[in-house]
């Protein structure tokens, strides 16, 4: 017997199937595998999630793009995402980015009352909502890693801190950004496409600072208590407090787009 070979089976032991390789798909291919689940699938659409660096399919010499099957299943988590929680591009990044996946989504259909569907954790519970942290830390990012990573122009990026929409910090004669100003820079180059200027963002920016006026007096007493526990317990308050309000308010511009397009 050569060296190659497959040796037989144990008694009683049933043969093994020899390993499938894992096979890629062309662009064409995975729009019409996703197309009954997500019948305004498009390849102008995927190319468009790939621009934005949420997928990243390999390329052949020739320029083609090759998909393989994570590259699939993140493209279904991105999509469910975007249909069924409503979620824009920037808050799909970060949840992708804490490892979020395919198998966490519910397949069901969106409810007819404009709502994500309640995703309930294993073992029942309250439903999951957006996940909201206020708790500093994280990577900072350079003016050049910003607009590399986001595709936006510097002068967007000094538009924003004018405006007072993201604040940098200095630090060795360079200005660092967070992850939340660099999520905003993002988020902020997708509103531009549709028009939407740095002046019209005040109305965002007043909004989150009422919002978080409200929820900081509620808490308040808690969040400033030199009790470590206490002021632990509020900042997990605050965050639930903060998505539970992030979800009222998508609700109301639901409300409110139906009304003028009804």
């Amino acid at each position: 017997m050569t060296d190659d070979a497959t040796p037989p089976p144990l008694a009683g032991e049933p043969p093994k199937e020899p390993a499938r390789p894992t096979k890629s798909l062309t662009i064409g291919a995975v729009c019409k595998g996703l197309q009954q689940e997500f019948p305004d699938i498009s390849i102008s659409k995927i190319r468009y999630l790939e621009d934005q660096k949420l997928v990243t399919p390999r390329r052949t010499p020739g320029g083609y793009r090759l998909y393989s099957p994570s590259d699939v299943s993140r493209l279904r988590t991105i999509l469910r995402l975007q249909r069924d929680e409503y979620m824009p591009l920037a808050v799909i990044r970060q949840e992708l980015a804490a490892g979020r996946t395919v198998s966490e989504e519910s397949s069901a259909a969106p409810s007819t009352d404009g709502a994500a569907p309640a995703a309930r954790p294993a073992g029942g519970g309250s439903p999951r909502r957006m996940s909201v942290s206020v708790r500093p830390g994280g990577s900072t990012f350079s003016l050049d890693d910003v607009v590399e990573d986001t595709g936006a122009e510097a002068r967007l990026v000094q538009e924003l801190e004018d405006f007072g929409i993201i604040k940098g910090e200095l630090k060795g004669g360079t200005r660092y950004y967070d992850e939340t100003d660099r999520e905003i820079v993002r988020a902020v180059r997708e509103l531009a496409a549709y028009g939407v200027a740095g002046r019209n963002l005040r109305v965002f920016k007043s909004s989150a600072e009422r919002e978080a006026a409200l929820l900081n007096q509620i808490l308040a007493p808690s969040l400033r208590s030199r009790n470590p526990e206490r002021r632990r317990e509020a900042l997990d308050a605050l965050e639930n407090l903060a998505a539970v309000a992030s979800h009222l308010k998508h609700l109301l511009l639901i409300r409110d787009l139906r009304r003028i397009t009804g």
